[in-house]
């Protein structure tokens, strides 16, 4: 979310995370603060995660 901060919704850090993983520069993923979005579900640790890996 710093270094994106054109990102507006849940949805689309989804996105991004996505493209970020399939990239293959990253092989890590660690969630520090619950995203601040009005759409951010109860289950954004999980959904996070799913779309990373």
């Amino acid at each position: 979310m710093i270094a994106h901060t054109d990102i507006d919704s849940f949805e689309n850090l989804v996105v991004v995370v996505k493209h970020i993983a399939q990239s293959g520069n990253e092989r890590f993923f660690r969630m520090d603060v619950k995203p601040d979005y009005g759409d951010t579900p109860e289950n954004w640790e999980d959904r996070l995660e799913a779309s990373f890996y």
